[in-house]
């Protein structure tokens, strides 16, 4: 099978330039770009994954571009289009990268609606699977770049966990975990054998960098997982290490507000979301250290 790191630089390149059809679990998307960061970023975070026929069928059509203006040149921007319109508001050409992942994120949160869609990390140890909803600034991420770097978990998705609709498992969507600000150095060292991309600073998450999924991960991007755990973390300086369990019918309501779909999707979403909670346990985990945040997951999965 061919995958990105099957090409030379010049080659991934000269795919991109005519649209290189890359597989992310279930999910292809045609993405066109003569931007070298983006052929950067590619070869760098997506060598492990497949690349399909140029023929074949695609989910998404993305396409990355310098505005014909002034400002191709004066302060340089990049575009992305989706099925041949713009779909976000330029952004400086250093955050094209960045721009591909926030993209392609809104394409699989706003089209996927055979998933009920939480943002969440999700990561998946001994086909269990536990999910991390938690708004911006929570240690998400942090965490999630952690589980899997360090902690033997499965990355299933750091930012959108899939729940099938037909049969309630967690569908993998495993992508590069985005890191913000104090977290990009935080996992640099934590994580020693990590590969990240160049930080990318004043966007509007603050610096931005992207951690590669681990290989394993990807490799098993076919293999859904079943929901065990809802966790809720929040980073807070120099707290203790706490978990606590959470009552269902809050953890209900507040995976219905983490929810892209919730709404879309009726009776269906609040059936599909209803088997999720009587599946799981809830918690609520306060951590400052990662070490310590660990060994609460490991106690969780052994418990189960």
């Amino acid at each position: 099978m061919l995958t990105v790191s099957s090409m030379n630089r010049a080659q991934l390149r000269a795919r991109l330039a005519h649209g290189l059809h890359l597989r992310t679990g279930n999910f292809t998307t045609r993405l066109q770009s003569t931007i070298a960061e983006v052929a950067d970023g590619i070869g760098l975070l997506y060598a492990d994954y497949p690349v399909a026929s140029p023929d074949s069928f695609a989910d998404f059509h993305l396409r990355l571009l310098r505005p014909s203006s002034l400002r191709r040149w004066v302060r340089p921007q990049v575009e992305l289009h989706y099925n041949g319109r713009a779909l976000f508001k330029p952004l400086p050409l250093d955050q094209a990268f960045a721009m591909f992942e926030w993209g392609l994120n809104w394409c699989v949160a706003s089209r996927a609606h055979s998933h009920l869609i939480i943002h969440a990390a999700v990561v998946e140890k001994g086909g269990q699977a536990a999910i991390l909803p938690a708004p911006p600034g929570s240690g998400k991420s942090t965490l999630c770049a952690a589980l899997v770097g360090r902690g033997g978990w499965r990355l299933l998705s750091d930012e959108l966990t899939m729940l099938r609709l037909a049969t309630g498992q967690i569908v993998p969507l495993p992508r590069p975990v985005s890191l913000k600000n104090e977290s990009i150095e935080l996992i640099r060292g934590y994580v020693p054998d990590a590969v990240l991309s160049r930080p990318v600073t004043d966007t509007s998450k603050g610096t931005v960098a992207h951690m590669r999924a681990p290989r394993d991960s990807v490799a098993q991007a076919g293999q859904p997982a079943s929901p065990a755990w809802v966790v809720f973390p929040r980073y807070q300086a120099g707290a203790d290490t706490l978990l606590t369990p959470l009552q269902p019918a809050h953890a209900f309501m507040e995976l219905a507000e983490n929810s892209f779909n919730y709404s879309v999707l009726g009776v269906r979403g609040f059936d599909a979301l209803g088997r999720l909670i009587d599946q799981c346990q809830g918690h609520r985990l306060a951590y400052s250290r990662l070490d310590e945040a660990l060994d609460c997951f490991d106690v969780l999965a052994a418990g189960r």
